[in-house]
């Protein structure tokens, strides 16, 4: 596996932070604001589309490591030529709204198929949340035994809070959060958990065992980088702030 040493650490100090700018995505100026805006705020890196112009636009703005999402291996290869550093066979959001799905046999033979193409690469994968939480726990092991290097989790749109506030923040962050707490005991490599997270709920997702987090539509759907830049310095400040927690409670 090619070591991105920031991000393995953030990783092993539980830390870590990924912006997500969408994988169909392709609004240059809306990724640059996103990638801009996770420089500024402190994240870890950025997760972008499979597109070349994006990628070689993201390298020139952000010394942050670059993961490309794709749920078409073919397409890593052009990434990596591209300039990106490691890649997502994942971040499914964004296909449910068009009915489509992906089943753990699908995304077990994704991760099959990169591997052969890009063995040395690092390698997330999403584990789907319209699977039950067993069969994710089960899929999560195959990938890791497959070669994923880290195990992403999900469930923001599987979720449906009623309540307003910081309660509604927890019911949406639910699903994933569940979903983190069974992965990360069942596996030896991060998970990292997104989909439906806020500042309320990544110290949360630390407290169940996640390496980090991924946040997405959170930051790239806010109409001012000001506003984004502010989003990725509050996630960064509730991960310390849950680190530190952890450290006074050990």
């Amino acid at each position: 596996m090619t070591i991105l040493p920031s991000l393995c650490t953030a990783l092993t100090d539980r830390t870590a932070l990924k912006v997500i700018s969408g994988l169909q995505n392709f609004d240059r100026t809306n990724v640059a604001a996103v990638v801009k805006a996770a420089e500024l705020g402190g994240a870890t890196f950025v997760d972008i589309a499979a597109d070349a112009d994006l990628i070689r636009m993201a390298k020139a703005t952000t010394s942050l490591p670059i993961c490309v999402s794709a749920v078409d291996p073919e397409l890593f290869v052009m990434a990596l030529d591209a300039g990106a550093d490691l890649i997502e066979i994942g971040n499914f959001d964004s296909f449910y709204a068009q009915g489509r799905t992906f089943g753990a046999a699908e995304v077990l033979e994704l991760t099959r198929k990169t591997r052969a193409l890009l063995p040395t690469v690092m390698l997330s994968v999403t584990v789907p949340h319209v699977l039950a939480l067993s069969e994710q726990v089960a899929l999560a092991e195959a990938l890791v035994e497959a070669g994923a290097d880290v195990i992403q989790t999900e469930g923001g749109t599987s979720s449906a809070p009623t309540s307003a506030g910081v309660l509604g923040l927890i019911e949406k962050a639910a699903p994933t959060l569940a979903a983190a707490y069974e992965i990360s005991r069942a596996v030896s490599v991060p998970v990292l958990c997104a989909s439906g997270i806020s500042s309320v709920t990544a110290p949360l997702a630390i407290a169940a065992g996640a390496a980090g987090v991924g946040v997405g539509s959170a930051i790239h759907q806010l109409n001012s980088e000001i506003a984004m830049i502010a989003v990725v310095r509050s996630l960064v400040e509730s991960i310390a702030m849950a680190k530190v927690a952890a450290n006074v409670t050990l």
